[in-house]
């Protein structure tokens, strides 16, 4: 599908407990992405978000540094074929 994309992310360094989940959620609705992120048990914090590319792209690059209190030290992207599965984005577990 020209145009959309879908990023699959992993972000690690400080980012759980200090609101990584809820501003990446606010920061993809800003941008009309859908699709989730998650806290992994592992201390990192997964996302998948699907879009226009450059509403994706931009996305991705906020994870790159994440909320005032967090410490981005790796982003894991992987490119994925776009599927329009996702209605909105959440907040997901597990």
């Amino acid at each position: 599908m020209m145009g959309k994309a879908r990023a699959h992310v992993v972000v690690s360094g400080k980012v759980q407990g200090v609101c990584f989940r809820m501003e990446t959620k606010r920061v993809a609705e800003s941008y009309s992405v859908s699709g989730w992120v998650r806290n992994k048990r592992n201390g990192t914090v997964e996302a998948v978000f699907e879009g226009k590319k450059g509403d994706v792209a931009s996305v991705v690059e906020w994870c790159k540094k994440g909320p005032c209190h967090s410490n981005v030290s790796r982003v894991d992207i992987a490119e994925e074929n776009y599927t329009g599965e996702f209605r909105e984005f959440d907040i997901t577990f597990g």
